[in-house]
């Protein structure tokens, strides 16, 4: 079947239903008794049998859909292949985003696939199966959530004149230079929070602006991004612009996330504290 014969809407479902199959995986795992094995990766971050379950499960499954696109997950066995550069279209996946709150048993880990075309998330699903919750966007269609088997809703994010400011931070990644932000906002009140639940927080009004000084992949937010975008919001480096996918290194620079009528107030404070 042709990639146009199938839409983003047509596809939204099919890889809400992965997400939340993998999901089921992770949880399998999670709740067994005793603690589930752990590696450590070269660069030091957890690898745990549930992120490579749930891995295994969401790459068969999306080859079963009625159009086929490459698939780079972070569990992938080759990241660094010069092939992947020249992808117009591919799945962007972390099979467990928020390894360590899985480790920590805290339940703030999600599922994330997202749908990238040339260099943008056009579909992203966030599946937090701990608290059975799920985020699903892709644009011309909006964003939406739904949590525990209750109904879906549209999502939206929250006013840009906001106060106080409602901030939300990562649980396992403080830093002086997030501090210092806070620094300049005036009245806010500050969540933490784990993985990519940062991003829908924003999407759907429970916050107001997420910073993020710290390394991040770009499988950590862009299925999050889409889901943020198609909520009225924005996700840009510290110059304005769009996170970009499908760079060579695969790292994100340090970003904002908030509603698009905060951008330039945001963008303006992190170079008031941070960049000056």
């Amino acid at each position: 079947m042709s990639d146009a014969a199938v839409s983003l809407e047509d596809l939204l479902p099919a890889v809400l239903e992965i997400a939340v199959a993998a999901g089921d995986e992770i949880m399998r795992i999670y709740n067994r008794a005793g603690a589930a094995s752990v590696e450590y990766k070269e660069g030091g971050s957890p690898l745990t049998e549930a992120d490579r379950a749930a891995h295994e499960l969401i790459v068969r499954r999306l080859a079963e859909l009625p159009v086929v696109f490459p698939v780079l997950s972070e569990e992938s066995d080759e990241l660094d292949g010069q092939d992947r550069l020249s992808w117009a279209r591919y799945w962007l996946v972390d099979p467990l985003d928020g390894t360590k709150e899985f480790i920590r048993r805290n339940g703030e880990f999600t599922v994330n696939i997202a749908l990238i075309e040339r260099g943008a998330p056009v579909l992203g699903v966030v599946y937090a199966p701990a608290l059975d919750k799920a985020y699903w966007a892709a644009r011309g269609v909006g964003a939406y959530s739904r949590c525990a088997g209750q109904a879906a809703v549209a999502i939206h994010v929250g006013s840009a004149d906001a106060e106080p400011r409602r901030v939300v931070a990562s649980r396992s990644h403080s830093d002086a230079k997030t501090e210092a932000f806070l620094n300049k906002l005036g009245r806010y009140e500050l969540a933490s929070v784990g993985s990519s639940l940062k991003l829908c927080l924003v999407a759907e009004n429970g916050a107001d602006v997420y910073p993020r000084f710290g390394p991040t992949m770009e499988w950590d937010t862009a299925a999050a991004q889409c889901v943020v975008e198609c909520a009225g919001g924005v996700v840009c480096d510290f110059e304005g612009r769009p996170l970009q996918y499908n760079k060579a290194d695969l790292l994100n620079p340090g970003f904002a996330v908030m509603p698009a009528g905060m951008k330039d107030w945001v963008v303006g404070k992190v170079r008031e504290s941070v960049l000056m």
